[in-house]
């Protein structure tokens, strides 16, 4: 791959990709698109917006003629897809959002992508496609998709069509499915972030139910490394779990961040269950672990107070998140130019 097209490079996740990326393979040029939305952040690649192999573009994958034209003009090789509404809590209020970027958006981008011949198109999805576990057992590739959130019906329906193009067209395409990523430039939305933002302001930490809900746990380095593996080593047509191997319930990861913080236990504050939350989350990762040579390389309790550690040395990007003064950075530097 010599110029990909990243979507949603601004965002947490793809911010950490663009980066790596940059960082560690000098030979290939990332054209960064993002809508930039509430959670679409250019700040998160403070440092990396003047690299000569980084250029940025501000738009929407649902505009097909803009897409059209930067795979054109930076003849494009392959795309990663991270461009997506993310949030469950958001998708209960407005599925309809989700629709429109996760469905539609994923459709105007693979029907590009198949008219322009790309190499490649990377699908980056979630576990949660997979919906729920027992007590027991861990998502493979073949789990039936079962998604019980308008988020995660979105990224599912995306995933299908993604498939669908490579059966039906002849798409090289592959597919990753993650689990709960965290990490610097994390939008506090988000568990990790919003429960280090509250403890350090001495509010109180909002936890869902009794608290015991279970989820594996990524640090977004590592899932970036995973992505790239699969983008330049995977077979076409081939779907990858990415886990951590950190199983943790929710009430494990608020006591690790107040602990590291030194903050009492009475700031968790149980609040009203949200519907049709998903008790379990697991993945079972030996494919990608196997087949290509990833592994995690950061355990929870090292990712969680690296986290942490950032969050304290990035006080001014932590408070204009929070303020909403972020949304200015672009201005500040792209409207003179």
């Amino acid at each position: 791959m010599k110029t990909i097209l990243v979507t949603g490079g601004a965002g947490f996740i793809g911010a950490n990709f663009v980066r790596m990326v940059l960082d560690e393979h000098p030979a290939v040029r990332v054209i960064n698109l993002d809508k930039l939305t509430y959670a679409g952040n250019l700040e998160n690649l403070k440092g990396y917006t003047d690299n000569p192999n980084h250029v940025f573009v501000k738009g929407d994958i649902c505009d097909g003629p803009l897409v059209s034209k930067v795979i054109d003009e930076h003849q494009i090789d392959g795309i990663v897809n991270f461009a997506a509404e993310s949030h469950v809590d958001r998708s209960l209020v407005e599925p309809g959002v989700f629709i429109e970027t996760n469905v539609q958006g994923t459709l105007v981008l693979l029907k590009i992508a198949l008219e322009k011949k790309i190499q490649r198109f990377l699908q980056v999805s979630t576990d949660e496609v997979y919906g729920s576990l027992g007590p027991e057992g861990l998502f493979t590739e073949t789990t039936p998709l079962s998604p019980n959130s308008p988020y995660s019906a979105s990224k599912a329906s995306a995933d299908m069509l993604v498939a669908a193009f490579g059966h039906s067209w002849g798409l090289p395409y592959n597919i990753t499915r993650c689990s709960n990523n965290y990490g610097p430039y994390q939008f506090p939305e988000k568990m990790l972030p919003l429960m280090i933002h509250n403890a350090l302001n001495d509010k109180e930490l909002p936890v869902y139910g009794d608290g015991l809900y279970v989820r594996d746990w990524l640090y977004v380095y590592d899932h970036c490394t995973a992505i790239w593996k699969v983008l330049t080593e995977a077979d076409p047509g081939t779907v990858y779990n990415i886990g951590g191997n950190n199983e943790k319930t929710n009430l494990e990861v608020v006591g690790l961040i107040l602990e590291r913080l030194g903050k009492p236990e009475s700031l968790i504050t149980h609040v009203k269950d949200r519907p049709g939350h998903d008790r379990r989350y697991a993945i079972d990762s030996s494919k990608i672990m196997n087949g290509l040579g990833w592994k995690p390389t950061v355990t929870f309790k090292e990712g969680v107070h690296r986290t942490i550690d950032w969050y304290l040395s990035n006080t001014d990007w932590l408070n204009h998140v929070v303020s909403g003064q972020y949304q200015q950075y672009y201005e500040s530097m792209y409207t003179n130019r």
